[in-house]
């Protein structure tokens, strides 16, 4: 019985270190926004605020389809959407848009 149970808890540690991993970093993408959005779409809570929640949980939605068809004709901003440093921080833009979203009630703290 023992065993059983220091099995079951080391499991739900590993778990629990791998769930941690794979959560997107709402500051990640609060630090990827103010990169590579803010000069087009102006500060964190202006930018965040042009969508609700559920309208950019869509946006990302299908490899981002809803994202890349509202810059489609952006050349720069294209660019940037169809590179993999794009793919690597869609999660954490994603998380940051949706976080502060119009009908969120948060507000980014800087930017």
């Amino acid at each position: 019985m023992k065993k059983v149970t220091s099995a079951l808890m080391a499991g739900t540690m590993v778990l629990g270190l791998f769930a941690t991993a794979v959560n997107a970093d709402i500051k990640k993408g609060q630090k990827a926004y103010l990169k590579k959005c803010k000069k087009c779409h102006g500060n964190g809570t202006k930018g965040a605020a042009m969508k609700t929640q559920k309208e950019w949980e869509h946006a990302f939605e299908n490899d981002a389809t809803i994202f890349r068809d509202w810059h489609k004709s952006d050349t720069k901003a294209m660019k940037f959407i169809n590179s993999k440093k794009f793919k690597k921080l869609a999660p954490h833009l994603k998380d940051f848009l949706y976080e502060y979203g119009s009908d969120s009630g948060n507000i980014p703290s800087c930017g």
